[in-house]
């Protein structure tokens, strides 16, 4: 399935389409009489038993469903169209009721003139010697090389080559290719000279610009799949993905299943340029990003298990943590709820206490200004490392290629002129859509994404109801435990709901973005898919990170006090955070928010469901061929075995790499933007994305369809939202530090209230007094287990009822709140510095590659004037 029937002519492309069997005098087919349908289509149709009807309203092949005829005649006008662009074409045996593929060559000569036109580069007859660095420079590189050499994948060198008696390194040097100079090339056959991915991207390319004039006008293979004329357009995987030969006869695919998608070799680098070579550069520079993502995961994951650690061994020397758990200061605290509720000694929240100082301690701050570090030298790396691929992967002098109008936009624009020609309008033919044509989209985007913006907070502000309300249910139970219990019962039960709620939402989310960047009706693809990305970003960073915002900012914060609380729906009581404070809570939900959407999505949305659809396909298709052979009509294709095409239709076809780089970018946001809250963030993406690369790679491999081979220069507008992150992160680590943590109110009270500099009476200090004779009728504790009590506390910095101003803001209050903001002041100037000066520190494109890039170039020119001179 690789050759034509002649076994010498490769494919180059595979269209299929769905066959029917035809229905005569089912139905009649109106056609408008423009001249659009040549009169020996009319026949053929009527001979086959179909009546034609002329003369029918203008548009109604626009506006109604194309019937297998249409198909049919469409199917022949752009496969003629093909035929006359230079493309070969070979039919498959015909299948009653089942899936008809059409097989496509591009022979030399058009290939020659298309890589031509495409500017694609070529291997020259001469190489540049790569320099070598000398001295301890060069010596520190042989020590890399030597200590790298286990991790390397087992792939060849595809542009560099090793004089085995030098052992110098040789770079081919490349030229865009110019059909009249061959001698100029290192040619050692035609057939060879494009790998199978370039030769794919050129059919794709003539594909795209084919027309197809009959019944109406449309242009483009995606135009043809989207009215249904065919099923689908994709070139063949180079073979099956496991061996069955010897080691040196393996095709690009068995390399990849071998040295990439393959868990055994977890512990080597990927093999980025074989990557390149098979899928084209888009995927190639999506699993480069994600591979130095990856690999700078590794320093922060090392601090943040310290940053733990010290957690661990030092709290038993934390006095705060020290006082919450001592019984004998006999602390009664305030009920978490009215009536029901009963007072409770603060040393029943110890374990609470000891685990909110693992995660917020004073390398905690230290470790969020170098993680704002880290993030500006993990997009400083990238963008040199993004400069080197250009340059090995010949991408420095590649042009914006002109895009492609979408299929949608198109009948659009044909709806359009028909509508003006039907209104008798004498104007000039629109070109394009005018703003009128997309305020109807652009009002619907702004209204649903109000209205989403709004089911987002209510499902977080409904699930806070449901915390506050299963407080006040659980409390009424008798059970002394069961009460002891209650605050954990529920904050677990609601972490649960809040991760269940994010990962429906966000599937939901996905698929109302796509339909609201198609009711805009953007004009190309690139324009649809940066659209796209904008919206889907915005929506599911809005509802994985709302949930973890509102814990870290706003819950606790209007809560009231006691006596004077704020109220739900007039009964049930705002919740507040422990008197540990919020960041321990903030930790589970980001931990479980994290963890539940990496794990889910891998092993259901990744690797279950591609699984499921592949079986859907194989079982539809033994479905066709059962019942083909039930009416003896394919006893002969049954014995054939399975062709190239066939396994290939049956995988899942490739939807591009954007979802797969979401993923990895809400994931990027939780490592940054909370990670002052939770310093294991890295370490567990680190560890999804050891596990993701290789579950992504068997995927691109085994699971899906061959993609076009696309060329891009870099990740596009995924690099805008990384920056913008990586700026918001500073800001919001800032506040977490401040306004949710317990550093800034301990520093105060270690270095203005506390008589001897330590951290005791700092438990105390921090908790307020109310009088339990001030409760509002009904809100007391109607039955309570604590006998004798006259003063309870809360967490807040008010005045004692024994002082004039009872109740209102201490002066503590404002000391406290100047030095919090005066840290997110310091925090994030500080932290815009360090980043500045990392960016302005780091070029972005290494020295070494502007020296090898000017070296190559002088010796290209001086080839290239050599062989002219020659030729003369």
């Amino acid at each position: 399935g690789l050759f034509f029937s002649d076994g010498r002519r490769k494919v180059d492309y595979i269209l299929c389409y769905k066959s029917k069997e035809r229905r005569a005098f089912k139905h009649r087919l109106s056609i408008s009489s423009n001249g659009g349908i040549p009169l020996q289509s009319l026949g053929r149709w009527e001979a086959e038993g179909e009546t034609v009807e002329a003369g029918g309203p203008a548009g109604d092949i626009e506006d109604s469903k194309l019937t297998e005829e249409e198909k049919a005649l469409m199917r022949e006008d752009f496969e003629a169209g093909l035929v006359e662009a230079g493309l070969q074409i070979e039919r498959d045996k015909e299948r009653p009721n089942g899936i008809r593929f059409i097989r496509l060559h591009i022979p030399w000569p058009i290939l020659s003139r298309e890589a031509e036109l495409q500017k694609i580069k070529v291997a020259v007859k001469k190489k540049c010697e790569l320099r070598k660095r000398t001295g301890i420079a060069g010596l520190w590189d042989s020590f890399v090389t030597k200590v790298n050499t286990p991790f390397q994948p087992d792939t060849p060198d595809f542009d560099t080559h090793k004089d085995s008696e030098t052992r110098i390194h040789f770079k081919t040097l490349k030229h865009p290719f110019i059909r009249d100079k061959l001698h100029l090339y290192d040619i050692k056959s035609t057939e060879t000279l494009f790998d199978n991915a370039t030769r794919s991207r050129i059919v794709a390319e003539i594909i795209s610009r084919t027309s197809c004039r009959q019944p109406y006008q449309t242009t483009g293979i995606n135009s043809l799949i989207a009215r249904r004329v065919y099923d689908s357009a994709f070139p063949l995987h180079d073979g099956s993905f496991t061996r069955r030969g010897r080691k040196d006869q393996r095709n690009d695919r068995q390399l990849l299943h071998e040295e990439w998608a393959n868990y055994g070799v977890m512990h080597k680098y990927q093999p980025v340029d074989l990557i390149r070579k098979y899928f084209g550069e888009q995927i190639g520079l999506y699993f480069a990003w994600l591979g130095v993502y990856t690999q700078l995961l590794i320093p922060p994951s090392v601090l943040g298990i310290i940053v733990f650690l010290y957690g661990i061994f030092t709290v038993d020397d934390n006095v705060p943590s020290q006082e919450t758990c001592n019984d004998s200061l006999n602390i009664t605290m305030c009920p978490l709820c009215d009536g029901v509720c009963d007072y409770w000694h603060l040393s029943t929240v110890c374990s609470l206490a000891r685990a909110s100082y693992l995660f917020d301690n004073g390398a905690t701050v230290l470790f969020a200004i170098f993680m704002s570090l880290w993030a500006a030298c993990f997009l400083e790396h990238w963008k040199r490392r993004q400069m080197c691929l250009k340059h090995s992967w010949d991408l420095t002098s590649l042009e914006d290629e002109e895009e492609e109008l979408r299929p949608e936009y198109e009948e659009a624009l044909q709806e359009k002129k028909i509508k003006l020609k039907a209104q008798m309008k004498k104007k000039q033919e629109p070109d394009s859509l005018d703003v009128e044509d997309h305020l109807s989209g652009y009002l619907v985007n702004v209204a649903t994404l109000l209205f989403l913006i709004f089911v987002t907070f209510s499902a977080v502000f409904g699930v806070a109801v449901y915390r506050i309300c299963m407080l006040s249910v659980w409390s009424m139970n008798p059970d002394p435990e069961a009460k002891a219990s209650v605050r954990m019962t529920v904050t677990t039960t609601g972490i649960i709901l809040n991760m269940l709620v994010v990962l429906v939402l966000e599937e939901v989310y996905g698929a109302i973005a796509v339909w609201l960047t198609e009711t805009e009706l953007p004009k190309t693809t690139e324009e649809f898919e940066e659209r796209l990305i904008v919206k889907s970003f915005f929506l599911k960073s809005m509802n994985a990170f709302a949930p973890i915002f509102y814990v870290a900012f706003f819950k606790g914060r209007f809560a009231g006090r006691p006596g004077d609380y704020v109220y739900v729906f007039g009964d049930y009581r705002m919740e507040e955070c422990a008197p540990p404070g919020c960041l321990i809570e903030l930790c589970i939900q980001l931990s479980m928010i994290m963890l539940g959407k990496q794990l889910i999505q891998n092993n259901v949305f990744e690797v279950l469901i591609p699984k499921l659809k592949k079986m859907y396909r194989t079982i539809q298709e033994e479905k066709g061929k059962k019942k083909a052979s039930e009416k003896n009509e394919e006893k002969e294709e049954e014995k054939r075995p399975k062709q190239q095409f066939d396994k290939d239709y049956v995988l899942e076809p490739f939807e591009g790499v954007g979802s797969e780089y979401m993923e990895m970018i809400i994931q990027y946001g939780f490592v940054s933007l909370f990670v002052a809250s939770f310093p294991l963030a890295p370490a567990f993406a680190l560890l999804n994305n050891v596990i993701e690369i290789r579950l992504d790679a068997a995927k691109f491999v085994t699971e899906i369809r061959r993609p076009d081979a696309v060329r891009c220069k870099d990740i596009g507008i995924w690099y805008n939202i990384l920056c913008g992150i990586s700026k918001f992160s500073v800001i919001t680590n800032a506040f977490v530090i401040s306004f949710t943590s317990e550093f800034v109110p301990r520093m105060i009270y270690q270095y203005m209230y506390s008589t001897n500099g330590t951290l005791n009476g700092y438990t105390d200090h921090s908790l307020s007094y109310f009088n339990v004779s001030d409760f509002p009728p009904g809100t007391a504790p109607t039955t309570t287990l604590i006998t004798g009590v006259s003063v309870c506390r809360y967490k807040d910095y008010r005045d004692p009822p024994w002082k004039p101003d009872a109740y209102t803001q201490s002066k503590e209050y404002w000391s406290v709140l100047a030095a919090k903001l005066a840290f997110v002041i310091f925090f994030q100037n500080l932290a815009m510095f360090l980043s500045m000066l990392v960016a302005w520190m780091i070029p972005d494109v290494p020295r070494t590659l502007r020296e090898q890039l000017k070296k190559e170039n002088m010796m290209l020119m001086e080839f290239l004037l050599n062989q002219d001179q020659e030729a003369q």
